[in-house]
C-alpha cells in the first residue's frame, strides 16, 4: 500500500510518464524525469549537509523550476520544508528561521542574524542527469504520510505567527480521484500563489502527483494579462484565485479567462455580483468555491458554483467535504441540527499535528471529542456555519475577530502588538472595512493614540510597521485619535470607530497597485 508521501507520488508519475511535462517556467520546459534527476540531486547534496529525517529546512527562494526541485529533494530526505516568502521583513525571517532549528537554511544569501548556515543551490544546473526512480525506497524508510511535509505560517493572536505542522496524507488526500476538480494528464495549472501559502500545494502538487504541468509566473503580481499569457503561451486551463483577485480579473478584463477551464477561488466570501458576471460570460467553466483553513490544509469543502446559488439569502455556499475530511457543526460539544448555526469543526486525513512549539494553542484548537460514538480528532475553526436540507454548508461568520484579507488569514491582535511596540503609540485598535456590498473586508485601518511628546505621523507608523510585517498585514491606513472610544459598558467601540470613517476614507484600493 502506498505511503501516501508527496514524493513518492510524483515518482510513480515519473515512472509512468517520463518525458511527459512537469514544469513550465518562461521557455523553459522540464520533463518529469528531469524533474527527478535533479531532486535526486539536491537531496544528495542535503543530505551530505546533515538533512535528515524529523528536519525542518526553511527555503528562500522565488518561484521557479529550481525551487520545485529543491521542495522535493527536501522530502526526499525525509524532512519537511517551510517555504518562506524572500519579500518578508528581515526581523520575520530571522524569527521563522530560528523558531524551526533548521541544519541549514536553503536560500540565495544569508539570512541576517538567523545564526543558520545557508546552502544555495545551483542556479545553472543543467538538469540533464539520469536518475533510475523508485518510489519503494524514495525518501526515508522511517517517513510515511502521517509525517509533517510542510509548515505554513499563520498570522497569532499573541502577536507571534503560528507555525501550522502539515502531514504529507493532508495534502495528498485531496487529489486522489473522485475528487472537486480536474487534476492529472492534460490538465495544465498556473503557479501564481506566494510560496508560503497552503494554495501554493493545491497549485504546485495537484498537479505534480497526479501527472499534470505546472505554469510557473515568475513575477510577484499577477494580473489579468499574465493569465492571458499562461493561456496563450502554455495552454493553462486551471487557476487559482483568492475572491478578491477574482473580483478584480472580472472588473478589469473578463476575457481573460478564455481558454480556462476551471477557476479555483476562494478565502473569502464571494461577491455575487462578480459571479454572477463570470458565470453570465463563461457558463460552461468549472467555477468552484473552496473553503478551508490552513491546519486542514488547503481546502476543506469545495462547491461548483451554478448562477442559482447566486439568489441565496447568505451568499455562495463553500458545498461538500472533500475526500477523507469530516464537517462537523458543534455548540460547544454538542452536534446541532441541519438548519442551525454552529462552529464549522474538521476531521480526517487533512488535519495538521498542531502548531510548531506551542502546545498551549494546539490544545485549544485540537481536540478529541465522542462523534458518533467514537472518539475524533477534530479542529475547531471558529468560523460559523449552517448545512441545508441537501447536506451543502454554508458560512455564517466568525465567532472572533479574525478576517480574511486578498485571502490572507489575518489576527488583528497581531498587528496591534506590533504597533503597540512603535516608539510613541499609547493604544491601538484594528479596524477591518467591509466591500460595498458587505461581502470580503478590502481594507485594514489602524486607529491609534500616542504620546504628545512622540507623536508618530500616520505614514511614519505604516513604515515602521513595514518593516516588521508581511506587505498583506500593513494597514491600509492609520488614523491617530485623542482616544479610543468605549461603549457604555467601557468596551473598546469598534462599530464607532467604523462609523467615524468617511466615504472617501474607505473607497477600496487595488492592493496590487499600491
Amino acid at each position: 500500500m502506498p505511503r501516501r508521501l508527496i514524493h513518492e507520488a510524483v515518482t510513480r508519475q515519473v515512472l509512468s510518464s517520463p518525458e511527459a511535462t512537469a514544469v513550465i517556467s518562461g521557455e523553459q520546459r522540464f520533463t518529469y524525469l528531469q524533474l527527478e534527476t535533479q531532486a535526486e540531486e539536491y537531496a544528495a547534496r542535503l543530505r551530505g549537509q546533515g538533512v535528515g529525517p524529523g528536519h525542518r529546512v526553511p527555503v528562500v527562494l522565488p518561484r521557479s523550476a529550481r525551487l520545485v526541485a529543491v521542495l522535493l529533494g527536501v522530502l526526499k530526505c525525509g524532512a519537511a520544508y517551510a517555504a518562506l516568502d524572500r519579500r518578508w521583513p528581515a526581523p520575520r525571517l530571522e524569527q521563522l528561521v530560528r523558531g524551526l532549528r533548521p541544519p541549514l537554511v536553503v536560500a540565495d544569501a544569508a539570512v541576517p542574524d538567523a545564526g543558520v548556515p545557508v546552502w544555495t543551490p545551483d542556479q545553472d544546473a543543467r538538469w540533464d542527469g539520469v536518475v533510475e526512480p523508485d518510489p519503494l525506497v524514495a525518501g526515508s524508510a522511517s517517513t510515511d504520510g502521517s509525517s509533517i511535509a510542510s509548515l505554513f505560517f499563520t498570522s497569532g493572536t499573541t502577536g507571534t505567527p503560528k507555525g501550522v505542522l502539515s502531514p504529507h496524507r493532508a495534502t495528498t488526500r485531496l487529489f486522489r480521484a473522485p475528487t472537486f476538480a480536474m487534476f492529472g494528464p492534460g490538465r495544465v495549472m498556473a503557479q501564481t500563489a506566494p510560496v508560503s501559502w497552503d494554495a501554493f500545494s493545491l497549485e504546485l502538487w495537484g498537479m505534480l502527483t497526479t501527472g499534470g504541468t505546472i505554469v510557473i509566473h515568475e513575477g510577484d503580481y499577477f494580473l489579468p494579462a499574465g493569465l492571458r499569457q499562461l493561456v496563450e503561451t502554455a495552454e493553462v486551463d486551471t487557476v487559482w484565485l483568492t475572491s478578491s483577485l477574482l473580483n478584480l480579473f472580472v472588473d478589469e478584463d473578463i476575457q481573460c479567462f478564455a481558454g480556462v477551464r476551471q477557476v479555483l477561488t476562494g478565502g473569502e466570501r464571494l461577491s455575487v455580483p462578480h459571479v454572477r458576471a463570470f458565470l453570465a460570460e463563461y457558463p460552461e467553466t468549472a467555477l468552484i468555491n473552496g473553503y478551508g483553513p490552513v491546519e486542514s490544509c488547503v481546502f476543506a469543502t469545495t462547491h461548483r458554483v451554478r448562477p442559482a446559488d447566486c439568489d441565496l439569502p447568505y451568499g455562495i455556499p463553500i458545498g461538500r467535504p472533500v475526500p477523507e475530511t469530516g464537517v462537523h457543526l458543534l455548540d460547544g460539544t454538542r452536534p446541532v441540527p441541519a438548519g442551525e448555526v454552529g462552529e464549522i469543526c474538521l476531521s480526517g486525513a487533512g488535519l495538521a499535528h498542531g502548531y510548531l512549539d506551542d502546545p498551549r494553542a494546539t490544545a485549544e484548537r485540537f481536540v478529541t471529542l465522542p462523534l458518533d460514538d467514537q472518539p475524533t480528532e477534530i479542529y475547531r475553526t471558529g468560523d460559523l456555519g449552517t448545512v441545508d436540507s441537501t447536506g451543502v454548508l454554508h458560512f455564517r461568520g466568525r465567532e472572533d475577530r479574525q478576517v480574511k484579507v486578498a485571502g490572507h488569514r489575518i489576527e488583528p491582535t497581531e498587528i496591534e502588538a506590533a504597533a503597540r511596540a512603535v516608539p510613541g503609540v499609547t493604544d491601538c485598535a484594528v479596524v477591518p472595512v467591509p466591500g460595498r456590498d458587505g461581502g470580503a473586508v478590502t481594507r485594514l485601518v489602524l486607529f491609534y493614540t500616542a504620546d504628545a511628546r512622540r507623536r508618530p505621523a500616520p505614514r511614519e507608523l505604516r513604515r515602521a510597521l513595514s518593516a516588521v510585517l508581511p506587505r498583506h498585514m500593513v494597514p491600509h491606513q492609520a488614523e491617530p485619535l485623542d482616544a479610543l472610544p468605549v461603549t457604555d459598558h467601557g468596551k473598546l467601540d469598534r462599530a464607532g470607530l467604523l462609523r467615524s470613517l468617511t466615504v472617501s476614507q474607505i473607497q477600496p484600493k487595488n492592493r496590487y497597485q499600491q
